[in-house]
């Protein structure tokens, strides 16, 4: 173990909670790493947001790069793609560089998990990263996390307007309305997704959703569209007064039970 004095890391991974969470600590302490595990296959929104933190909160980000990319990894796992039930992409690209960044130093890691989620995962088991959850500790819920980022200056992403979760631009837990809104919004980015679904050298074939393709999916867009916005209008009903991020969190909640990756989606 090293002699060196414990480090404070924050993971902001481009999403609201993380972002709220380096809000609520930056002051407080100083001495934070900040640091962001670049897969290279994120939305130019999240690197605007990074900007938009870095320049409000006046702090250095750390930009962490897998050895390797996506692609090395895809060949090595043979071409499966990540889903829910081998989230490999999160453990070699997201996971390994951060435990490379800390190596044996002890370190307290701030992670942005609220006190109205009813998760505990972490994202290392490594005995010398021990995780905080400031959030929880002081009972701060989804509403309080909405004012700090307002109250900041620096607001939500603008992915928000139809993603609800940060992440690769073709992560396996978007709900069929985000995919079909990544290719209203990034149709290069939709069609690199869907390359990956197609192009196999032993002709098997793989999708990111389960039960139909990307390209499949996208013919259904108008009925996805129709059902997504009937579904807005029940959740507005309910709470009016409340932000477009979290009326479109909960709609999007009831459309699976996956939990995404915590390093990824805070």
């Amino acid at each position: 173990m090293s002699n060196k004095s414990v480090r404070h890391i924050l993971g902001l991974s481009g999403g609201k909670d993380s972002t709220a969470l380096a809000v609520l600590l930056y002051k407080e302490i100083p001495e934070m790493e900040y640091f962001f595990c670049d897969t290279h296959k994120e939305l130019p929104e999240t690197y605007e947001y990074l900007d938009r933190i870095k320049a409000r909160l006046g702090i250095k980000i750390h930009y962490l790069s897998p050895d390797y990319g996506f692609d090395h990894w895809l060949n090595v796992y043979g071409g499966y793609l990540p889903s829910p039930k081998s989230r490999w992409c999160t453990r070699q690209m997201k996971i390994k560089p951060l435990e490379d960044f800390v190596g044996d130093d002890e370190a307290i890691s701030y992670i942005g998990i609220r006190a109205d989620e009813n998760r505990e995962g972490y994202i290392s088991t490594k005995p010398n990263i021990k995780p905080i959850f400031p959030f929880k500790e002081r009972g701060l819920m989804k509403a309080d996390i909405i004012k700090l980022l307002e109250e900041s200056g620096i607001g939500v992403p603008d992915y928000y307007r139809w993603r609800s979760r940060s992440g690769c631009f073709f992560c396996f837990f978007q709900r069929k309305y985000e995919w079909v809104m990544l290719a209203e919004n990034h149709r290069d980015l939709f069609d690199e997704a869907v390359k990956y679904e197609q192009e196999h050298k032993d002709g098997r074939q793989y999708t990111w959703t389960e039960g139909e393709t990307l390209l499949e999916l996208l013919k259904r867009k108008d009925e996805i569209i129709i059902q997504h916005e009937k579904a807005m209008a029940r959740e507005k009903k309910i709470a009016p007064n409340r932000p477009l991020a979290e009326v479109l969190a909960s709609v999007m909640d009831e459309e699976d039970n996956d939990l995404p990756c915590l390093v990824c989606n805070l």
